[in-house]
């Protein structure tokens, strides 16, 4: 038995020895990918093709898109799970660098829809961009992808031994990235100079590697590939005719020093494949599928000499198309050194807190949230291994531009035309801090000043004023319409101004809610033509009072919705009045409102709103009753949009309104659309259970809605049955 033992244990040896020899006789194949933006789509179509033949890629090296495509194959995936993933993709998110709007706070929900674009402002100068796209989204879909090899910070430790290669921005040299943390280095590789902003590693300025070499074929034979494979897809030189788009004429740029070089690198390539995308740009990103087919087409152009280096026990029958969302936990949130925000300040954009787990949308949000902020001018993350745990390590880059210019324009059918210049300065007392003024210029002349300590978790607190004006025939006398019936007339010419301050403070609760309370001081000033007398002053009182509240916002876009819900909900009590008509009584007002979207169908969409208002105490003063009618305003005091009555024509201290809106996205960002809403409003509505039994008033209207530049451009004819009357309003931009 020792000898028959003896021999087979012989006998496996030497197989095992034969086939070592064999492992080191065979020839080492290197894939060469170069950068093309969407081009590099056809990089897929190769990789299909080398699968289906067989072919077992030991080193991969890729610039730009070459190198996002060719890391991701590296970490394990294969080729039918990377053309999934790219089908998935949204490149219109990508290149603008989209922000969920759930993932941000209550104040950058505001700067996103009230102003129509943002501009740096330094010693007294108007700046620009430096770039369209920080990469965030980009980096953020990398991380997720790459997250099996997240602890992996030598590329030839990845399952298949990768490189790539950036530019260095300031000092042109071709910089290799064979080390480090995959998803940062594939995205310094692809920054587009001008479409993404340059990425910093290892205190390096790096932007796409195709300016210096967009096929890294000599540092793949460095790295052992004894076979090259390489899959070109950059642009040959056009001519003037072809360089009508300003990317067009970047890549033109781009590839002047590469045209020569290349014919060297051809020279130096075993299998040499070109697909034929020449109609297509480096953003022709919704053409991914066409051009997919391009890389196969050409890959089988080449299939018999390809199938020679192939071994047909390595076919695979099937891929599971699988992307990974797996669960972190969190041991410790790790920041660098920042001078002018705090760690809770940047904890609580975050969202997060150590020793919890987190998912991958989890992190996104956190992250979107503090690229929002433009506090930031660079945010990079990684996560280290920390036991049988992770440590998030957060790279951020302060803005050293604290000052900013924003701009909008508005019309709506109550304030009329508007200007709007806000001037925005961030630490100018304190850290966190942000100071913000709106100031509209127009019809009805008009400020908002905002200065707010943002604490993150913790409490934070603010100032604020602002007053607003308008003149308009309305259809309340804020006296029950008993000035109405006296004078026996319909309407009132009026003019409206109101001043307000508050000092208040508020914090994050369960982390997704909108906790505050406050002071107010509040100056009205209601006066009207139509009383014909010395005096038409009705209403000119200081009042003080008390307010807490309490917010919720997820829907994923304020205007045009398709998913979400929000809640709001706040008491005030009026405590102290100069009393100008000496009818003044301590009293309250508690009010609140909620509502969800949901789509439907693909593009269809459902949005239900409850709302309800109600004073308690003493009898109220009637100027704070809440009063319904019109569209397209931003609310003020208690005044609230309905259909089918012109603006401000019913009011009362209490009231209940029910709204449905059906709203079909007939073609991208324009809308039509169908809302019906239904309310009762008088004074003392909830004493009886009449509010519940009948509806006293309805309203309907058909609209057309465009997501535009400036904010939403939207027409709306309304209607009610009660009236026989319709009432036409239009609105440009977001509201102010």
């Amino acid at each position: 038995m020792k000898k028959i033992a003896l021999l087979f244990l012989a006998f496996f040896t030497i197989v095992n020895l034969f086939s070592q020899e064999l492992e080191k006789k065979k020839p080492k194949i290197g894939l060469v990918l170069s950068g093309g933006g969407a081009k590099g789509f056809a990089h897929i179509g190769v990789l299909k093709v080398l699968e289906q033949a067989g072919v077992k890629i030991d080193y991969i090296g890729g610039t730009s898109m070459g190198a996002v495509v060719g890391g991701l194959y590296a970490s394990g995936y294969k080729a039918r799970q990377i053309d999934s993933i790219f089908k998935a993709t949204d490149f219109d998110a990508l290149l603008s660098d989209y922000v969920a709007r759930s993932s941000k706070n209550f104040y950058e929900k505001r700067n996103d829809e009230m102003y129509a674009f943002t501009l740096p402002f330094k010693k007294l100068k108007i700046g620009i961009p430096t770039s369209l796209s920080k990469g965030l989204y980009n980096y953020n879909l990398l991380n997720k992808l790459t997250y099996s090899v997240r602890h992996v910070r030598d590329f030839n430790q990845l399952p298949i031994p990768f490189l790539c290669i950036a530019t260095d921005i300031e000092t042109g040299e071709e910089v290799l990235l064979n080390k480090g943390y995959l998803a940062q280095a594939m995205l310094a590789s692809g920054a587009f100079p001008t479409l993404f902003s340059p990425v910093e590693i290892d205190g390096r300025l790096l932007v796409d590697g195709g300016v210096t070499n967009n096929f890294p074929v000599e540092e793949l034979k460095k790295l052992g590939a004894d076979i090259i494979i390489g899959v070109d897809v950059q642009d040959d030189l056009k001519d003037r005719k072809s360089l009508k788009e300003a990317t067009r004429i970047l890549v033109q740029i781009t590839n002047l020093q590469m045209i020569e070089k290349m014919r060297q690198k051809v020279a130096q390539t075993d299998i040499y494949i070109k697909p034929d995308i020449k109609d297509y740009g480096v953003i022709s990103f919704d053409e991914g599928e066409e051009i997919i087919k391009k890389g196969e087409e050409a890959a089988f152009a080449q299939y018999e000499a390809i199938k020679k280096l192939g071994d047909s026990t390595r076919i695979s029958q099937s891929d599971v198309i699988k992307v990974k969302t797996d669960t972190l936990r969190l041991q410790k949130i790790i920041i660098n050194p920042l001078k002018k925000y705090t760690r809770a300040y940047v904890l609580g954009k975050l969202r997060m807190k150590q020793n919890n787990n987190f998912t991958y949308h989890d992190i996104q949000q956190g992250i979107d949230n503090l690229s929002s902020t433009q506090n930031f001018s660079a945010i990079s993350y990684q996560f280290e291994k920390s036991n049988d745990r992770d440590d998030l390590v957060l790279n951020l880059t302060e803005n050293p531009t604290k000052t900013f210019l924003k701009f909008a324009l508005h019309y709506d059918d109550l304030f009329k035309t508007g200007a709007l210049i806000n001037f925005t300065q961030k630490n100018s007392i304190f850290r966190n801090d942000i100071t913000s003024l709106d100031f509209i210029i127009g019809d009805n002349v008009r400020y908002n000043l905002d200065y707010y300590v943002d604490n993150g978790f913790y409490w934070s607190f603010g100032v604020k004023s602002k007053f607003n004006r308008f003149n308009r025939n309305v259809e309340t006398d804020f006296s029950d319409g008993a000035l109405l019936s006296q004078l026996g007339i319909r309407s009132l010419n009026i003019d409206y101004a109101e001043f307000t301050n508050q000092v208040y403070m508020q914090t994050i609760f369960i982390q997704k809610f909108l906790l505050g309370a406050g002071i107010e001081h509040k100056h009205l000033d209601i006066s009207s033509a139509t009383l014909n007398v010395a005096n038409s002053d009705f209403e000119k009182s200081n009042y003080l009072s008390v307010f807490g509240y309490l917010k919720y916002d997820a829907l994923d876009n304020k205007f045009f919705p398709k998913r979400g819900w929000y809640f709001a909900g706040d008491v005030q009590s009026y405590l102290y009045s100069s009393d100008y008509t000496k009818q003044f009584n301590e009293f309250s007002i508690a009010k609140g409102e909620i509502g969800f979207a949901k789509s439907i169908f693909k593009k269809t969409t459902v949005k239900m709103e409850t709302e309800m208002g109600f004073a308690f105490g003493n009898e109220s003063v009637h100027f704070f009753d809440f009063v319904l009618g019109g569209y397209g305003f931003t609310p003020i005091n208690n005044f609230r949009p309905f259909y089918g009555y012109d603006f401000l024509s019913l009011s009362g201290d209490s009231y209940i309104k029910n709204e449905v809106t059906i709203d079909y996205e007939f073609y991208k960002k324009n809308h039509v659309n169908f809302s019906a809403n239904y309310a009762n409003i008088k004074n003392n509505l909830f004493e009886t259970s009449d509010w519940i039994s009948r509806i006293s008033y309805s309203g309907y209207a058909v609209g057309y809605g465009l997501e535009s530049l400036l904010g939403p451009i939207e027409f709306k004819y309304s209607w009610s049955p009660e009236t026989n009357k319709g009432f036409a309003w239009f609105s440009v931009g977001f509201w102010f």
